[in-house]
């Protein structure tokens, strides 16, 4: 070996010096990160982002937002006095813990009568203007005599109605009677206690909200613990309740803590494995903290440019990075089982004979990385990117730390020899019969395999959260006629009179087919504030009816009954937007979208048959109303993407190869053959085991192209190279385990990563050195064309 061989390439120390300061940077910024985590785990950072009209955008968040921090709990009971008692002993019990008063977890939301009270004097001035459907066909079809009887009966009876004014100002009772239409749709149908009563239980209802955003939990049970624990105490004071917990931050903490344990299991177990397997190979400490400090290093470098791209990172890259130990180790694992019996002196000659293979490697895992980037999914986004990162800061670390780190003697041990060893006398596909052989194998698990997969592309199945909390969530949502935030319709029109009088068209037709019990009720902002139009007409026809039957009151009584005063203006949306009687529907108003503005109707109850197609029809033909399914959309979009990645999976599949084919010429064959029958296999396997075909096995897919075509570089790089195979078996098994404990993920997206993976990683692991070339088929100088 020439003399020069002996020392550091060109300019190799200024580039370890400026990777030094780089890192020290890095550490710097790790520091300040560590003091305050801006750390996500919204779950729903995995979907699509939108690319259709922003409308259904601005939509789909606003009602999301609304709902982001409640939290409700209903407590049902045979009586009313034991409901009562539970619910005084679940509010003590909250006051009481620590953290929940004005400066902590949780803020108790104003009481039903708190909020009534207030919206009740909003609307008082303008009570002549706000008429139900079935009022308004009473007042103009009932003759003016049998209203003035009813209203007689209502004064002088004994047991009238409960009134909200004089009765001067609303002789028919036509008030109280709007109020119990709004309680009916909005689930505020409480008797005097503030208990809702349905299935022959008494049921306490207690609204909570959150004071932090509910995706910013860290990864602690503490809301869900606080629930518990007053639960309990209301259980003991009125033993026998029943107690319904449901709300977004639920669900978030679920996920935040399902996700931090992911990440300890994870990652520790990952880094476990491959610190054991390095131990195993090598029985020395220097390779033990270098391939860990390479892939600290390559974590911590990941981590920081991702929030600084992002501005935070999310839970679930955290998850998939910890994965990342399994691949990124490969550039040190290969650096020391070449260094095996190769003096000190020598680790220049032997970096240069190595760099050729770890830049190609580096390149294909990072094409595939860089692929998941190429779906617009934000969550993925940030795993490719973090992939990438810390996959490229850990060879970074190998090639410009290791050959200064790395000056001691290097042995061999008995277990590298051994598993080296092992290479001569694995199998090779020499001839026709072998590959006839091989061929006839891959067909009979590939065929029915293939014939048995099916696709599924339904955004429910990525649903996450315990089936407990769940079950809870939807009969809480059934209970109070909840409405489902990702179906809804979406009212557009040049102003907000526009869009009213547009919602009452659609209510209209709703209200029939509630009527016929097709669908469940609807949600909409007209049906609290009408439109000017109808306002006025309501006002007229209120102002006619009453002077009549006061007329004929005052000639059967022979007393002057004059009417009440009431507001000349009607109530516009600013006015109804800034009161507190709004609070019910003011989420519903999306205000200026695009040229115009847009409000949403929302719905219940879709567990009735063919609701959903029942909706959908009630929007045909109505200008300026569209009916929104958002899981739909969502699940279309995801089927789309699927075949769209397929289709980039097959152009990378020729992509790689021309790169291989560069290198390589007539043995890039060997090198890719591996990897697509690893992915053909595993498909295969997929449809054997009953597991549906989802985008995301398709990303991983991709990942296994870039990953497992590491293994055949690798060993038609140096070919016949025992050292070589040492660095495969090792880097494969760690990668095996790595992904294998993804694997065990409870967030579905992941666990069809991490399973495809296990399959794939391990196929290929077999496959690769049967499809090695003779170590005399080329000449050593490294010249490795065919």
């Amino acid at each position: 070996m020439s003399e020069p061989s002996l020392h550091p390439l060109r300019g190799w120390r200024w580039l370890a010096l400026a990777w030094l300061l780089v890192l020290a940077a890095v550490a710097w910024h790790q520091w300040r990160f560590w003091q305050a985590p801006r750390i996500d785990s919204d779950v729903l950072a995995l979907l699509p982002q939108d690319t259709g009209d922003p409308a259904i955008a601005d939509a789909t968040r606003r009602i999301a937002g609304n709902s982001s921090r409640d939290v409700v709990v209903m407590l049902g009971a045979d009586t009313p006095e034991a409901a009562l008692k539970a619910r005084a002993a679940f509010h003590a019990f909250v006051q009481s813990s620590p953290g929940t008063t004005a400066s902590g977890l949780l803020v108790k939301d104003a009481s039903p009568e708190d909020w009534f009270a207030q919206a009740r004097t909003f609307f008082a001035p303008h009570r002549d203007r706000l008429l139900t459907l079935a009022q308004r066909q009473a007042l103009a079809q009932t003759p003016a005599d049998a209203l003035a009887e009813s209203a007689l009966a209502a004064l002088y009876g004994p047991m009238g109605a409960p009134r909200l004014t004089e009765w001067r100002s609303d002789p028919l009772g036509l008030w109280p009677q709007w109020w119990q239409a709004q309680a009916a749709s909005t689930g505020l149908a409480l008797d005097g206690d503030g208990l809702l009563q349905a299935e022959g239980r008494h049921w306490a209802v207690l609204q909570f909200t959150l004071r932090e955003s509910a995706f910013k939990l860290d990864g602690e049970r503490r809301l869900q613990d606080l629930l518990d624990g007053a639960a309990s105490a209301a259980i003991t004071a009125a033993p026998g309740i029943q107690v319904l917990k449901a709300g977004v931050p639920l669900h978030a903490e679920s996920a935040a803590v399902q996700a931090s344990r992911e990440v300890n299991t994870i990652g520790w177990g990952s880094l476990a494995a491959v610190l054991l397997l390095v131990w195993l190979a090598f029985r020395s400490l220097r390779p033990l903290l270098l391939v860990a400090l390479s892939l600290l290093v390559g974590c911590a470098v990941a981590l920081t440019v991702t929030v600084l791209v992002f501005g935070k990172i999310h839970l679930l890259t955290l998850i998939f990075g910890a994965s990342l130990v399994g691949v990124a180790e490969d550039y040190g694992i290969h650096w020391f089982a070449s260094r095996q019996g190769v003096a000190a002196e020598r680790r220049w000659s032997l970096l240069r004979h190595l760099l050729p293979g770890l830049w190609l490697a580096l390149l294909t895992s990072a094409m595939a990385y860089l692929a998941l980037g190429l779906a617009p999914f934000p969550g993925l986004r940030q795993m490719a990117l973090f992939s990438v990162v810390g996959l490229t800061a850990a060879f970074l670390t190998v090639i410009l730390a290791f050959p200064w780190l790395d000056g001691g003697r290097m042995g061999t041990t008995a277990f590298s020899r051994w598993l080296g060893g092992t290479l001569a006398r694995w199998p090779r596909l020499a001839s026709r019969r072998a590959f006839g052989v091989l061929a006839a194998a891959v067909l009979l698990v590939a065929v029915p395999g293939l014939i048995k997969l099916r696709a599924n592309d339904d955004l429910r199945g990525l649903q996450s959260s315990p089936p407990a909390l769940i079950a809870q969530q939807r009969e809480v949502g059934r209970l109070l006629g909840m409405p489902s935030p990702a179906q809804f319709f979406l009212v557009q029109g040049r102003d907000a009179e526009q869009v009213l009088q547009r919602e009452e068209h659609l209510t209209a037709r709703l209200r029939q087919v509630e009527q016929q019990g097709l669908v469940g009720g609807h949600r909409a902002l007209s049906d609290w504030l009408p439109s000017q139009r109808r306002q006025d007409e309501d006002a007229a026809l209120t102002a006619r009816v009453e002077r009549d039957v006061l007329a004929r009151l005052s000639d059967v009584t022979g007393e002057t009954v004059p009417r009440g005063e009431f507001a000349a203006a009607s109530i516009d949306m600013d006015a109804f937007l800034a009161s507190p009687a709004s609070l019910p529907v003011r989420h519903l108003w999306l205000g200026q979208v695009g040229q115009g503005v847009a409000s949403v109707v929302m719905v219940n109850d879709l567990s009735r048959q063919d609701a959903l197609d029942t909706f959908a029809a009630q929007a045909a033909g109505l200008d300026g109303v569209r009916w929104v399914n958002r899981t739909a959309d969502i699940s279309r979009l995801l089927a789309h993407y699927r075949r769209m990645m397929t289709g980039l999976l097959l152009a990378g599949v020729g992509v790689v190869f021309a790169v291989l084919a560069i290198r390589y010429r007539g043995q890039a064959w060997r090198v890719i053959t591996p990897t697509l029958l690893a992915g053909l296999l595993t498909v295969a396997l997929l449809g054997w085991l009953g597991q549906p075909l989802q985008l995301f096995n398709v990303l991983a897919l991709m990942l296994l192209l870039g990953m497992g075509i590491d293994y055949g570089i690798f060993l038609v790089e140096h070919r016949g190279d025992a050292s070589a195979w040492l660095a495969v078996c090792v880097g494969a098994a760690s990668t095996w385990l790595s992904f294998g404990l993804l694997g065990l993920s409870a967030t579905p997206a992941l666990r069809a990563f991490g399973l495809t993976l296990l399959f794939g990683i391990g196929l290929v692991w077999l496959l690769s050195p049967l499809f090695r070339p003779p170590p005399e088929s080329l000449p050593s100088n490294g010249n490795t064309s065919a």
